[in-house]
């Protein structure tokens, strides 16, 4: 029987592995897990990062964030970056904030739940941990098992890097790549007292590294469709440094039922148009295919933190709650896929946002 840490070793994507060349000052890296529940219309995200881990710099320091039910949102730092943990060839990392233990590093499960009293870890397979806030005794206690359904691209072929080939070069500010578009999670969720129990519930993972989050951007992203399971969808967009060069860049990626449909700059033109807050409209095509992506909400939004060069700040924001209307066509105009969800995950960041964002 193949085991989830076999199967995911097939679906492992480039960059998994924490990218520290341990001598870098100014360097953050972020990883993001999300599981929605479908049946209770909610979801919850959690956001990992470290901030210069060299230590002694004014932003050296690691974060956990979650937002959670209602949008609502929690915060915990770990202001000693030697707790924290990466490896360096595959999904894994962690924080330990309070422990007797030394030497961070991943634990077997029922020992990070007897030893480790604040902190994570989450590798592909596992995302566990217990953070509190000190002044309003808010907390969230996690651990659930991942089954990877599709990392990024053909889940039969090798994985792709989400930026291309040329991501391997740090030539990009941020680096960013789709660690799993689609997953099953298996578990709990402890939120202020209220437990949350799922079975192969929609789980997704990312993340991103580098000096800094871009200018600006915006982010869609869906795996729990209407009437339609076997559906993932990430897209967005940013202004991004390369060698120095400012430029405005964007892509969609579909997975759905074990076909991968890409729209990168490099085979499709994609165009956008983003409103400050609540209209996120895309549409891309190439030789083969066309897309159309519109994300709406009438919600607020939650404001989260993102690395800049100020360190970990309030830049963007984000709600899981957003209705997604996805289109694929053929270039024949045959359609391939219509579907809907309420459960959209809707960010824009950093700015500045005054106007229509067109492209």
């Amino acid at each position: 029987m193949q085991t989830n840490r076999s199967k995911y070793s097939l679906l492992q994507t480039p960059h998994s592995g924490y990218h520290w060349d341990e001598t870098s000052e100014r360097f953050f890296e972020g990883w993001y897990y999300r599981v929605t529940l479908p049946e209770i219309a909610e979801t919850f995200a959690f956001m990992y990062s470290i901030d210069d881990p060299i230590g002694s710099q004014p932003h050296s320091g690691g974060a956990a964030q979650i937002l959670g039910p209602r949008d609502e949102y929690l915060y915990r730092i770990f202001t000693d970056v030697k707790g924290f943990w990466g490896a360096k060839n595959s999904l894994g990392l962690g924080h330990w904030g309070k422990t007797n233990l030394a030497n961070p590093r991943e634990l077997p499960s029922d020992r990070f739940e007897s030893e480790i009293k604040e902190g994570y870890q989450a590798t592909a397979t596992l995302n566990q941990g217990y953070i509190e806030d000190p002044v309003t005794k808010n907390y969230c206690r996690w651990s659930y098992t991942i089954e990877p359904v599709y990392g990024w691209g053909n889940p039969n072929l090798a994985q792709q890097s989400t930026a291309g080939w040329l991501s391997s070069l740090q030539i990009f500010e941020p680096g960013w790549q789709i660690l799993m578009a689609h997953g099953l999670a298996t578990g709990t969720i402890d939120w202020n007292g209220k437990i949350y129990r799922f079975d192969r519930a929609p789980a997704y993972g990312e993340k991103n590294w580098g000096r800094s989050f871009p200018q600006k951007w915006f982010w869609l992203n869906c795996n729990s469709f209407l009437d339609e399971p076997d559906l993932a969808l990430t897209a967005g967009g940013g202004r991004r440094e390369v060698l120095s060069v400012m430029e405005e860049v964007a892509l969609v990626g579909i997975h759905h039922r074990g076909k991968f449909y890409e729209f990168v700059p490099w085979n499709s033109e994609v165009n956008w148009q983003i409103e400050p807050w609540g209209i996120w409209t895309m549409q891309a095509r190439n030789y083969d295919f066309e897309v159309t992506v519109t994300g709406t909400t009438n919600l607020p939004g939650t404001p989260l933190r993102a690395p800049t060069d100020r360190g970990l700040i309030f830049c963007c924001r984000d709600t899981m709650k957003g209705k997604l209307h996805l289109k694929l066509k053929s270039s024949l105009g045959v359609t391939i896929l219509e579907a809907n969800s309420d459960l959209c995950g809707l960010e824009v960041g950093g700015g500045p946002w005054d106007r229509v964002w067109v492209n």
